[in-house]
This record gives structure tokens, C-alpha cells and sequence, in this order.
């Protein structure tokens, strides 16, 4: 069976990447896709809007054969590593090709910019330490050395969608892979795209800001299926996860620890932490404190990250612990097709590392960090709902979907 795997996050999951699933299996010629999920908290330092088990559930509605989750470890860290998680997982499922979305869409455009940037390695580290010196932030410094030292490149690495799929493909030649990669052009809406401007393609920004106001509808840019969940899921807890709701929790946290421990958490630099207890003091919402901590040198999405390794008590020391295998260490199943299924059963004795579908003794240290988060993703429901959330991580999954009748028979 030939697989195409794709990486996702689904802050819901939309028409645009109904259209990417389908065409990603469309042009490899895949029977099953495998898509690398994030669990509760994603790459931009953000809770998801609903819970894991409901994106899984999204995802194999909408056609994935296999939903796997992407560790907090990977899914909360800036694009190489990131990248390097979702390929790290895919290449130990055998996966054919990874195929990803781009504002590029041509394939050969990024193996080109690939070649050139090797010859050009020296100058382009150096470009990123002198813009950093200047207080840039590190995207923009990397972008721009890109852009200095490649000058024949066409790919415009200013966009986040390309810059992810460098590092896709260079993930695929850090583990010599035999996994191929390609990629989907992104039609209608940008990554960033705060409006919806095309009939029925918005950007998940843009969807997510239609869900705060309670006078519009997000009809037009997802399935039936995805409107249903999210609407079952309000109407049960009264709540879509954003960091508003976490504030408090956030401000209790940091005004509990001492400095020291503060220093403690990953991507706590440079006083950073300090900046941002001092700035929780003064903020009533979330946009508050994010103006008051925003640096040139710090992006958005940096602070973001920082601030939910503070929420989940996430330190330096748990974390480089989990980095340095320098790959997944096992599969964390959360949903599977009948195709799936059958995947897994072709493949399993050439995987080889263990496949996770509940939380016992034997695997529990692998998975305390992404408890951890489950844990704090919970802290804004009611606590009979927090503890339902909690005992998911145990007995839900594997989610099993049979495709032919459209139907969940487990989770």
C-alpha cells in the first residue's frame, strides 16, 4: 500500500485542507494517508480550539487513514524542529511521500534553493548571527540571510508556509530518508489572512476569528462535520479554547514561582520571564499582555511558546532531555481507517518503535510531557469535564472510523 503523509494541525480543520488531504492522495497516487497531528497546544504557542481526540476524529472524516499525534516536545518548537518531529514520525511508518501545502507549489523550486543553500552555509550562519546582533528576531533573520546569500533563488522564503517545507525536506535528508517529498499549492487564503475574502476557502485564522462572533458563521469554509463537533462542543461546555481563558491560570503561575524557577522553563533567555511576570501585573486580556511583552527581537509566536511552556511548568532540563534522541522515540496512535488498519498490519514488523495507543506503566515517562499538557489544556473546564478529558488519555484511543459507512465504531 502506498502512503502519503501530510502534517497538520486542524485549529479547525477547514475546506482548504479538505482540498490538500485529497489532493495530496490524489497526486502521489497514495491508498492511505497519514496525517501528523498536534496534540493540545500547537506551533504558534497556542491552545487548539478543541481537544485532540475531536481533531483526530475531524481528520479521519475528512479522509486521513492514520491520525498520529506530534508530541508537545515537537509541535510547541519553531519550524526545524517541528518539521523534524512530523518527518521523524513518518519515516518510522514507512511513509512513500510526504506532501505539504506552499505558497510556492512547485517542488523543484525548493530543491533548488536546498542545493544553493548548502554552497552558501558560511555566509548564510553569518548573516543570521549579525541580524540577530541587531536585535532581530530569528525568522527574520533567517529569511533575510536566505534572501542576501541566495539571490538566485525563486522561492520566497518570507512566507511561513515555504519555510516550513525547506525544513521538510531537509528533515527527510537529516534521517536519510527514503520518503519523497512534494507539495500542494495553497489556494485563496494566506496562512495569516485574518478575512475571509473567497466563497468558501478561509485561512483557520480567519475562521477562528468568525467563532468569537457569535453573528457569523463559519458555513461556508468547513464541513458540515467540523461545524457539527465544534457546535456540540460549545454547547456542552460553553467554551472553544483561546488563551483568554488561560490567563488566570498563566497569572497564578507566574506569580507563584520565584524567578529562579521561572529561568527553569524552556526558552526562558535573555530575561525574558522577568519581562513577562512584571507585564501580567498590568494586563486585563491576553492582547494586553501580549503588547506588553512584544520585542522586535521576540516575534509573536516566540513569546507565545514561552508562555505556555510557563502554563504546562515545561523546563529546559525535561525538555533537551526528550530533544536529544534526536527522533520520536515511539507512535502515539490516535485514530486509524479500515485502510489504516491494514497499514499497520502490513507494516509492523518493519516498524521499529513501540506504538502507543493507551497511557500504562511501560510508556508512561515517554508520555508525561503531553499529560502534562492534557492536564493544563483541561485547567478552563468544568472539573467533572476536566477529568473526563484526562481519562481520555487512557482508554480513548485508538479512534476507529470505518470509512465505508461513514461512522465511528470506537471513540
Amino acid at each position: 500500500m502506498r502512503s502519503v503523509g501530510v502534517v497538520v494541525e486542524y485549529n479547525p480543520l477547514h475546506n482548504g485542507h479538505v482540498f490538500h488531504l485529497t489532493q495530496s492522495k490524489e497526486t502521489t497516487n497514495a491508498d492511505v494517508v497519514i496525517a501528523v497531528m498536534s496534540g493540545q497546544f500547537l506551533q504558534r504557542g497556542e491552545p487548539a480550539v478543541v481537544p485532540k481526540h475531536i481533531r483526530a476524529k475531524l481528520a479521519l472524516q475528512a479522509g486521513a487513514d492514520l491520525v498520529i499525534e506530534l508530541p508537545y516536545s515537537y509541535s510547541t518548537q519553531h519550524a526545524t524542529l517541528f518539521a523534524k518531529g512530523a518527518i521523524s514520525i513518518l519515516d518510522s511508518l514507512n511513509c512513500d511521500t510526504v506532501c505539504f501545502g506552499s505558497e510556492e507549489g512547485k517542488i523543484e523550486t525548493f530543491f533548488e534553493l536546498i542545493k544553493n543553500k548548502k554552497q552558501h552555509t558560511s555566509s548564510i550562519n553569518a548573516s543570521i548571527r549579525s541580524f540577530l546582533s541587531e536585535g532581530m528576531s530569528y525568522p527574520s533573520a533567517y529569511s533575510i540571510a536566505l534572501q542576501r546569500n541566495i539571490e538566485t533563488s525563486n522561492l520566497d522564503v518570507s512566507l511561513p508556509n515555504n519555510i516550513l517545507g525547506i525544513h521538510y525536506l531537509e528533515a527527510i535528508e537529516h534521517f536519510n530518508s527514503k520518503m519523497q517529498g512534494t507539495t500542494i499549492k495553497r489556494i485563496a487564503a494566506n496562512y495569516h489572512d485574518e478575512e475571509a475574502t473567497h466563497q468558501s476557502i478561509a485561512s483557520a485564522t480567519a475562521i477562528r476569528k468568525l467563532l468569537k462572533d457569535e453573528n457569523n458563521s463559519i458555513s461556508d469554509f468547513v464541513p458540515s462535520f467540523t461545524k457539527t463537533s465544534i457546535e456540540e462542543y460549545i454547547n456542552e461546555f460553553e467554551i472553544l479554547h483561546s488563551w483568554n481563558e488561560y490567563l488566570p491560570f498563566l497569572k497564578y503561575r507566574l506569580t507563584t514561582s520565584n524567578f529562579h524557577e521561572l529561568e527553569q522553563i524552556y526558552e526562558a533567555v535573555e530575561g525574558l520571564e522577568r519581562r513577562i511576570f512584571y507585564s501580567i501585573l498590568k494586563c486585563s486580556n491576553f492582547e494586553d499582555l501580549m503588547t506588553l511583552i512584544k520585542t522586535k527581537r521576540y516575534t509573536w509566536t516566540r513569546i507565545q511558546r514561552l508562555l505556555t511552556h510557563i502554563l504546562t511548568n515545561t523546563t529546559k532540563n525535561e525538555m533537551l532531555s526528550i530533544l536529544e534522541k534526536d527522533r520520536v522515540p515511539y507512535i502515539r496512535l490516535l485514530g486509524m481507517s479500515k485502510k489504516g488498519k491494514t497499514y499497520l498490519n502490513i507494516n509492523k514488523k518493519s516498524i521499529d518503535i513501540p506504538i502507543y495507543t493507551t497511557i500504562n506503566q511501560d510508556n508512561i515517562n515517554h508520555l508525561r510531557t503531553d499529560l502534562k499538557a492534557t492536564h493544563a489544556y483541561a485547567s478552563v473546564l468544568p472539573l467533572m469535564s476536566q477529568q473526563q478529558l484526562i481519562n481520555s488519555e487512557y482508554a480513548l484511543y485508538p479512534i476507529i472510523f470505518n470509512e465505508d459507512e461513514n461512522k465511528f465504531i470506537r471513540g
